[in-house]
């Protein structure tokens, strides 16, 4: 399943992403978006997990989650048949966060 992440903060790298999600289960992919000309992060990424029961688990427990002081929005992420674009392609499925608050 793969896990779309809104809101990262800016310090976050790969690795330790990795690790957190890795407390839930195995992580297949990780991959933050960076920009293309500074390469810093930009504030979002996406997680693949093989086994989908855990990457729920994930879901539930960090989305609305502070991590690093920001809300982070953790979401299953969705395919884009229609070619939108921007931050928000192939992912953010919205809603309000749950009230979790978890500190990462």
């Amino acid at each position: 399943m793969k896990i779309f992440i809104k809101n990262l903060p800016l310090q976050v790298e790969e690795k330790e992403l990795r690790e957190v999600f890795g407390d839930f289960g195995v992580v297949k992919s990780l991959r933050i978006i960076k920009d293309k000309e500074t390469g810093a992060s930009r504030g979002f990424g996406f997680v693949e997990m093989p086994d989908e029961a855990q990457a729920k688990e994930a879901i539930r427990n960090m989305n609305g989650g502070d991590y690093y002081g920001n809300k982070i929005f953790v979401t299953e992420a969705r395919d884009d048949d229609n070619g939108g674009g921007g931050a928000n392609r192939g992912g953010f499925k919205g809603g309000a966060p749950r009230g979790n608050t978890r500190r990462f």
